[in-house]
């Protein structure tokens, strides 16, 4: 064959390649939306071989699909949104804390937490069910002076030394809604107060304002129990809370005695579930499920709070899902997070004023505290109840923030 021939049919094997694979290729793209090459017995001798897809074969094979998600945007944009409904099996036992003088005691007011039918805060279908009834915030108060922030300390320094007085600032300057008064001079290796004067001082409170109030003794397990008998009979028919009861005690013991008394507890337990279920289990035995508030314990910022989020999130999912044993209303000791050194510390100016970091560490810790499930929150700084406060009004009403004003936080003057 002449030379002239073999190049000629070199040429045209050459188109007749091109245009199969173009061919091939628009083919492929339309109908499969890829394309796979497999070229056999076949020698390819160059030393760069390129491949140029026209614009038109893409345009060809793009064109179903992308006439198939302008149609699928237009469905979704034309579809009406409904809203997720979720079902859980579980709810949370409703508690009232307080009494009022037409149900035998002599409170302004009662505040009712529990009642939960689905996840902490779920406000998405505006849900009742999530929250309904707010989160309730106490201020500490406690029976001898103790060192405090100073961020704390400056708005009752000269009240210290008289519970009923301090109680009464927070009420009447503050507007607390709950105090939580705490027995600490009980201790037996601070200044072993008796029960009886422990009472007393309870008394004081009472009569100093008209909130509801929290009780809590020293912690130690063999003296609180003493001291919780005689609170309960002095704060009869007042519905006061019991902060709280262990497994450290001889639950038998006191419980046997303040069954008929008409009191709360809080069934204390240090971040372990199973612990949590054991308690009130035994609790279960001498008290209506309406009389039992559950606190799994927390942490501050720093200092562990993921660790309590997590389990305080646990109880209340694994309530929700049916677990009879830990259908309690949560209550936290969000004080719990001024043991953070940064929190109160006089340190950097790279950290800001320490009278603001003592309630904003506390005030985080409450936020998340709620969001892990909490209905009772004890804080010791007055800005971070009321911070709180409003926060949670937010939560409650539902309703969606403005996309204009996310960025007003940076302009905020304290």
């Amino acid at each position: 064959m002449a030379a002239s021939e073999k190049k000629k049919d070199k040429s045209s094997l050459s188109v007749d390649i091109i245009g199969l694979i173009s061919s091939g290729l628009s083919e492929a793209l339309q109908k499969y939306g890829k394309f796979e090459l497999v070229l056999e017995d076949v020698i390819i001798e160059a030393d760069e071989l390129k491949i140029l897809v026209q614009p038109r074969i893409l345009e060809q094979a793009m064109a179903p699909a992308v006439a198939e998600e302008v149609k699928v945007i237009e469905e979704i944009l034309t579809t009406e949104f409904e809203e997720p409904k979720f079902e859980f099996v579980g709810k949370i036992h409703e508690v009232k804390i307080g009494s009022t003088k037409s149900e035998g005691g002599t409170r302004d007011r009662t505040l009712v937490v529990g009642g939960e039918t689905l996840p902490p805060v779920y406000r998405l279908v505006g849900a009742e069910e999530a929250m309904p009834h707010r989160p309730i915030i106490g201020l500490d108060v406690f029976d001898m002076r103790i060192g405090l922030p100073r961020a704390v300390k400056q708005y009752i320094k000269d009240v210290m030394d008289d519970p009923a007085e301090w109680a009464k600032r927070w009420v009447d300057k503050f507007g607390a809604e709950l105090i939580n008064l705490h027995l600490i001079s009980t201790d037996p290796y601070i200044k072993d107060t008796s029960p009886r004067e422990a009472a007393k001082v309870v008394e004081e409170v009472l009569q100093a304002v008209k909130v509801p109030i929290t009780v809590g003794g020293s912690g130690n397990p063999e003296k609180d129990p003493e001291v919780f008998k005689a609170v309960a009979d002095v704060a009869e028919g007042e519905r006061i809370v019991l902060n709280s009861l262990n497994l450290d005690m001889k639950l038998e013991d006191v419980c046997e005695y303040i069954k008929n008394k008409d009191c709360i507890v809080i069934a204390f337990t240090p971040m372990d579930l199973d612990k949590a279920r054991e308690l009130n289990r035994k609790l279960f035995d001498y008290l209506p499920k309406e009389r039992i508030l559950m606190d799994t314990n927390t942490a501050g910022i720093g200092y562990g709070l993921d660790y309590g989020f997590t389990v305080m999130e646990r109880a209340r999912l694994g309530a929700l899902k049916g677990d009879s044993e830990l259908q309690q209303p949560l209550a936290t000791g969000v004080t719990n997070a001024l043991a953070a050194r940064e929190a109160w510390l006089k340190m950097d100016p790279f950290w800001g004023p320490r009278e603001i970091r003592t309630p904003l560490w506390e005030t985080l810790s409450g936020i998340i505290n709620i969001l892990a499930g909490a209905d009772y929150i004890m804080t010791m700084h007055p800005l971070t109840m009321q911070t709180v406060n409003e926060i949670v009004k937010v939560l409650m009403s539902g309703e969606l923030g403005k996309a204009e004003d996310i960025m007003d936080w940076v302009s905020w003057k304290i």
